[in-house]
């Protein structure tokens, strides 16, 4: 099977540069691809794609030797096992807020005796290799989001729960959780002191935490505080400003 290079930066100490596809075309998947990003998701969350785009995205990306992987639409076992069995190498899960949620999570990423999965790879031996089968429970990464107050009470038991390979922190979410306005809010103590605490209780469990950022600076940051998974928003969101950024300045001039 095809190793998973995010297990590899990992256990290297390194952080791996991630992006959100939202826009639901192949030709932009590789071309944001070819960018040099660690990994990929493919966002079945809060974008515009839905299954069947993300399949085309994942096959768009493997043009690279980036890592495929996939935000799940919720805690349910067909997103997660859909994502997949469409070749993705690793999936992040929004709102795990206590043990039986992660516990949940890793069941459905992981085959029998380990886990729940329901066996159909449809994508997953054309990518990963014809053993996929033997050794997907190895290579296929589990990260689940840490978005809410339950969630920051219960973080020594989402962490110690077998399996489960990361977490990620979800700031929009977070903040509102918090009080505060959807968004990031990097210099807001309180959310700061939650940033802090996510990573140091994953650290302390030898689990990698990962983090969305609003910019390149932040998550500059963030690396620089131990964060070994570092999303810069979309490819939406970045080819938005830099669109904006050529019209005001030909329109200045």
């Amino acid at each position: 099977m095809r190793k998973n290079k995010l297990k590899e930066i990992w256990a290297n100490g390194d952080a791996a540069l991630n992006c959100f596809l939202s826009i639901p075309h192949p030709y932009v998947a590789e071309l944001v691809a070819h960018q040099g990003f660690d990994c990929l998701t493919v966002d079945l969350q809060h974008s515009m794609q839905d299954i069947s785009t993300a399949a085309m995205c994942m096959q768009a990306i493997a043009t690279t030797d980036v890592v495929p992987l996939a935000r799940a639409s919720w805690l349910d076992p067909a997103a997660v096992m859909i994502a997949l069995d469409r070749g993705a190498y690793g999936v992040i899960c929004p709102l795990i807020n206590n043990r039986a949620d992660a516990e949940l999570f890793v069941s459905y990423c992981r085959y029998p005796p380990d886990g729940d999965r329901s066996f159909g790879p449809i994508r997953g031996t054309l990518y990963g290799g014809a053993d996929y089968p033997d050794h997907a429970n190895e290579e296929i990464v589990t990260i689940g989001m840490i978005e809410t107050q339950e969630a920051l009470d219960n973080l020594d038991d989402i962490m110690s729960t077998p399996g489960l390979d990361g977490v990620y922190i979800g700031p929009a979410d977070l903040a509102l959780n918090l009080g505060f306005p959807a968004g990031f809010l990097p210099d807001e103590p309180k959310i700061l002191a939650a940033f802090d605490l996510i990573l140091e209780t994953a650290q302390k469990h030898g689990i990698v935490a990962g983090t969305h950022t609003g910019s390149a600076e932040m998550a500059i940051k963030m690396v620089e505080k131990g964060f070994q998974l570092v999303t810069v928003l979309n490819e939406g969101k970045i080819m938005a400003d830099a669109l904006k950024s050529v019209v005001q300045q030909v329109k200045a001039g």
